[in-house]
C-alpha cells in the first residue's frame, strides 16, 4: 500500500498536470472567441454594431449607436409591432456610468403577407438607430482609450420557418475623434416624423368589430392618395384583413377590423401613416369603450368555428374540465417520478396519521400555489406581448438541463450513493427533518414542474378558454387544474382507511427506496433526449458529461478524511471547467434538429401552408407537437405511427403536416391561439368548406377513422 504522504504528493502532482493540460486546451479553444468584435454572421443574417459620433463621444455631443441587420434574400426580421406572428428585435446595452441609451428609433416597416396572416418587418438591410446620452458624470477610462460599448441583441428571423438568433457585440468609441456613418442619415430619414398638429385626430369604436381612425394635419401633397397604415400597438387589429380609407377634404379616415384575438385595449393608439418613403407618426386618443376581449378563435374560414366533440365552453364547464384534467394528469407518465417521491413519503409516515395529514395539505398547497403562479406568469407575459403557452418553460434548453440535473441528484440519493447530510452543512441538511411541511410543499412545486410537459384530456380546451378570460376567472381555471392534480394525495392523506392499508416501516423500505430511483433515471433519459431535439447531439452529450461530473462531485463529498479534501476539489474543478466548456451547447439552438419523423408523408408545418392546400381542394391534418410533450410521443407511437392509420390518410389524400413546438415558435403559438388552445398536443383536420375539427388530446385510431369517414368525397 502506498504511504499516505507519497499518495498525497502523487495526487497533487497529477492534479497540477491535469489542471495545466485542461486549462491549456480550454484557453486554446476560447481565445479566438474572446476577441472583441462588432459583427455576428449567421446563415440568415449579418448583424453589425455601428456608431455615428461626428463630434466625438463626449458629454453634450450627438452620438448614435445602431444594430444593422443584413438579411439573406426572402428572410426578414420584425418591427416593434410584429403583426400576426413574430417578435421585435431586442437590444440590451452595457454602458459606462454616466452614459445611457434611448429606445430604438424604428424605421418605417413594410407589410409582409404570409398566407392569411400578415407581419410588419424588414427585408434586405435595415439599421435600428439608438440615441446615446453622455452626461458630465461620465469619466473615460485611462486604460481603455475610449468608451467601451457592449450590446446583447436578440432577433427572430423568418422565411417559411422562424429561427431565434442572438449576438454579442463590443465597440470602442474614441473620445475626441469623430466617427461618421452615412447609414445613420438614411435610417433616420426613414423614421416616421411626429405629426405636427394641435388636434391630430382620434380613434373611435362604433361597434365590437372594427375601429375608425380620423387623422388631421397630414402633408398637403398626400391628400387624395392611398396611404399605408401601421399600428404600433400589437394584437388590436386584424393585420391581414381588408380595410377601407377615404379623404374628406384635408382629413384622412379609415375603418379597420378588430382582431378576433385582440388582447390590448389601449387608451392611446400610436400609428404610422406612410406614402412611399415618407412616413409620419401620430398618437391618437381613443374615444369610446373597447368591447370585451374575444374568446372565439379566428380561422382560415372565419365564418366556420372549429368543431369538437365537446359542447361550447362556459366558465363552469371550463372549471370542471380543468378539475377533471388535473385528476387525469396523475395518470400521465410525466408525473410518475413525483408519484415515486410521494409513495416513499407515505411509506415513511406509515402509522403516523398526523404526519400524513400535514404532508397532504402542504403538498396540495404547493401544487395550488405553483399553478396559480404559472397561470399568472402566462397571463402577464401574454399581456406584455410575449407568446407563451402551457409547457413554455420546457422550450428552454437550460430549464431542461436543470431538471435533468435535479432528477439525477434525487435518483442518486434514492440509490444510496449519498445522503444530503453528508454533502451539505448540517443546518441545511436537517431542513427536511426540521421542516417537513416545507419539504412537502416543495414536492408539490416539483410535481407541477414535471407535469407541465403533459396535457391530459379536458385540459387543452379549458386552458385555451382561460387565456381569453379576465385575470381572476382565468386564475380560477388554473387553480381548478391544481386542485385536480393534488386531490388524490389530499384524499389519501385525510382518509384513515388508506393509512391502515400501508405496511409498517421496516427493512423493505430500503429496497423500495432504491427501486424508486429508476423512475428518476428514466426521467433523466427522457430529458436528455428532449435536449438533444433542441440543441442537437452536442447538447445531449454536454448534458451527459455534466451529469457524470455532478455524480463524481456528490460521491467525493461522501468520503472522509484526506480523500475528501483531495478528490473533492478535483471533482468540483472538473464540474466547473466542464460547465464552462460545454455550457454553451446546452443553450444553443440546432437549426437542423427538427422534431418529427423520417416518414416523407409528414411535411413540416409553416404559416399559410394549410390555406394553400385547402385552396387546391386537398384536406389537411396537422399534428401540433413537441419533443418534451409526453402525450405527443405516446400518440405518435400508438396511433399516428400505425401503418393502417397512415394508409387511411393516404386513401383519402389527406396531406399530413407536423408543427414542432419543441423550441418557442411565435407562428405556431399564434396558430394554437387561433384554435383556442395554449399547449400541445393539438390535432386538427381541415377540409375546404367545412369547419376545422379538433380531435382529443389522447388520440385513438377509432376516433381518427370516424373523422376521416366524415370527409366529403
Amino acid at each position: 500500500m502506498m504511504p499516505r504522504s507519497l499518495l498525497s504528493v502523487t495526487l497533487r502532482i497529477l492534479l497540477a498536470a491535469w489542471v495545466g493540460a485542461f486549462m491549456g486546451s480550454i484557453w486554446a479553444q476560447q481565445t479566438p472567441a474572446t476577441a472583441k468584435g462588432a459583427v455576428t454572421v449567421t446563415e440568415q443574417v449579418r448583424a453589425e454594431l455601428l456608431a455615428h459620433a461626428p463630434d466625438g463621444a463626449e458629454a453634450g455631443k450627438t452620438v448614435w449607436l445602431g444594430l444593422q441587420l443584413s438579411h439573406k434574400p426572402q428572410w426578414h426580421t420584425y418591427w416593434k409591432n410584429a403583426g400576426d406572428s413574430g417578435l421585435p428585435t431586442e437590444l440590451t446595452w452595457t454602458l459606462p456610468d454616466g452614459v445611457s441609451a434611448g429606445a430604438i428609433e424604428w424605421p418605417m416597416p413594410r407589410k409582409i403577407p404570409i398566407g392569411n396572416l400578415a407581419n410588419y418587418g424588414y427585408e434586405d438591410t435595415v439599421l435600428l438607430p439608438v440615441p446615446l446620452t453622455i452626461t458630465p458624470a461620465y469619466r473615460q477610462s485611462l486604460l481603455s482609450g475610449g468608451m467601451e460599448i457592449r450590446l446583447k441583441a436578440n432577433w427572430l428571423v423568418c422565411k417559411q420557418e422562424c429561427i431565434p438568433e442572438e449576438g454579442s457585440f463590443v465597440l470602442t468609441l474614441p473620445a475626441r475623434s469623430s466617427i461618421s456613418n452615412g447609414a445613420f442619415d438614411k435610417a433616420l430619414q426613414s423614421v416616421p416624423a411626429p405629426l405636427k398638429a394641435a388636434q391630430p385626430g382620434q380613434v373611435s369604436i362604433p361597434d365590437g368589430r372594427q375601429i375608425q381612425l380620423a387623422v388631421h394635419g397630414l402633408p398637403t401633397a398626400w391628400q387624395g392618395k392611398d396611404l399605408e397604415f401601421f399600428p404600433e400597438t400589437p394584437e388590436v387589429i386584424a393585420t391581414a384583413a381588408r380595410w377601407t380609407q377615404r379623404w374628406n377634404g384635408a382629413s384622412w379616415s379609415a375603418t379597420v377590423p378588430l382582431s378576433p384575438q385582440r388582447s390590448n385595449s389601449p387608451q392611446t393608439m400610436p400609428v404610422v401613416l406612410a406614402l412611399g418613403t415618407q412616413a409620419v407618426r401620430a398618437e391618437l386618443p381613443v374615444s369610446g369603450k373597447w368591447p370585451a376581449v374575444a374568446t372565439v378563435a379566428a380561422f382560415p374560414q372565419p365564418d366556420l368555428p372549429p368543431r369538437s366533440a365537446a359542447a361550447p365552453l362556459t366558465l363552469v364547464t371550463a372549471l370542471l374540465g380543468a378539475l377533471l384534467g388535473g385528476l387525469i394528469l396523475n395518470l400521465m407518465p410525466c408525473v410518475f417520478p413525483v408519484l415515486a417521491i410521494k409513495l416513499a413519503g407515505f411509506a415513511s409516515h406509515a402509522g403516523d396519521r398526523r404526519a400524513h395529514r400535514i404532508s397532504g395539505l402542504a403538498y396540495s398547497a404547493g401544487v395550488l400555489c405553483s399553478f396559480l403562479a404559472l397561470g399568472a406568469l402566462v397571463l402577464g407575459m401574454r399581456g406584455a406581448g410575449e407568446s407563451l403557452g402551457w409547457g413554455f418553460q420546457l422550450q428552454e434548453p437550460a430549464v431542461v438541463a436543470a431538471l435533468a440535473l435535479l432528477f439525477t441528484l434525487i435518483g442518486l440519493n434514492l440509490s444510496g450513493l449519498f445522503e444530503f447530510a453528508s454533502v451539505l452543512p448540517s443546518s441545511v441538511a436537517s431542513l427536511q427533518a426540521r421542516h417537513p411541511v416545507g419539504d412537502a410543499f416543495l414536492t408539490g412545486v416539483l410535481a407541477v414542474a414535471v407535469a407541465s410537459p403533459c396535457t391530459a384530456p379536458f385540459m387543452g380546451a379549458s386552458l385555451g378558454f382561460a387565456i381569453g378570460l379576465p385575470a381572476i376567472e382565468a386564475l380560477a381555471v388554473f387553480a381548478a387544474l391544481g386542485v385536480g392534480l393534488a386531490l388524490p394525495y389530499l384524499a389519501a392523506s385525510l382518509v384513515p382507511a388508506f393509512a391502515r392499508l400501508l405496511p409498517r416501516p421496516g427493512a423493505w423500505m430500503v429496497t423500495l427506496r432504491k427501486l424508486l430511483a429508476f423512475p428518476m433515471y428514466a426521467t433523466v433519459a427522457w430529458l436528455t433526449w428532449v435536449l438533444g431535439q433542441q440543441s442537437g447531439i452536442d447538447g445531449a452529450g454536454a448534458l451527459l458529461l455534466l451529469l457524470v461530473a455532478i455524480a463524481l462531485l456528490v460521491w467525493s463529498m461522501t468520503l472522509r478524511g484526506q480523500s475528501r479534501w483531495l478528490l473533492g476539489p478535483i471533482a468540483g474543478l472538473t464540474l466547473v471547467l466542464l460547465a464552462w466548456t460545454v455550457g454553451p451547447y446546452l443553450t444553443k439552438a440546432d437549426a437542423g434538429t427538427v422534431q418529427g419523423t423520417a416518414d416523407s408523408r409528414w411535411e413540416p408545418w409553416e404559416p399559410g401552408r394549410v390555406e394553400q392546400l385547402l385552396a387546391a381542394g386537398q384536406p389537411v391534418f396537422v399534428d401540433f407537437t413537441a419533443a418534451w410533450c409526453v402525450t405527443c410521443q405516446y400518440n405518435k407511437q400508438t396511433t399516428l405511427g400505425r401503418k393502417d392509420v397512415l394508409a387511411d390518410f393516404s386513401a383519402r389524400h389527406v396531406q399530413l403536416l407536423r408543427a414542432d413546438w419543441t423550441r418557442r415558435d411565435p407562428a405556431i403559438t399564434a396558430a394554437l391561439r387561433q384554435l383556442g388552445r395554449s399547449g400541445v398536443p393539438v390535432y386538427v383536420l381541415y377540409q375546404r368548406g367545412s369547419a376545422p375539427v379538433i380531435l382529443s388530446e389522447i388520440l385513438s385510431a377509432g376516433e381518427l377513422r370516424t373523422v376521416l369517414a366524415a370527409l366529403s368525397s
